[in-house]
C-alpha cells in the first residue's frame, strides 16, 4: 500500500518536471531562436520521465 502511494508521488513529480521542461524548452524555440537545444531539452526530458518511470513501477 505504501509503495504504491510513493510511486504515484513519484509519477505525479515526474509529471510536473515533464511539464516544466517542455515550456522551457519552448521558450528556448521561441523566444532565443535557438530550435535544437529546445528539441533536445525536451526529447532528453520526455526519455528521462518515461524510463525513469518504468524502472520504479517495475519494482
Amino acid at each position: 500500500m505504501l509503495a504504491s502511494f510513493y510511486h504515484i508521488l513519484f509519477l505525479f513529480f515526474t509529471i510536473y518536471v515533464l511539464v516544466y521542461s517542455i515550456s522551457y524548452g519552448l521558450y528556448e524555440i521561441k523566444q532565443e531562436k535557438n530550435s535544437f537545444g529546445g528539441s533536445l531539452v525536451i526529447a532528453f526530458t520526455i526519455f528521462s520521465v518515461i524510463f525513469s518511470n518504468i524502472m520504479v513501477w517495475q519494482n
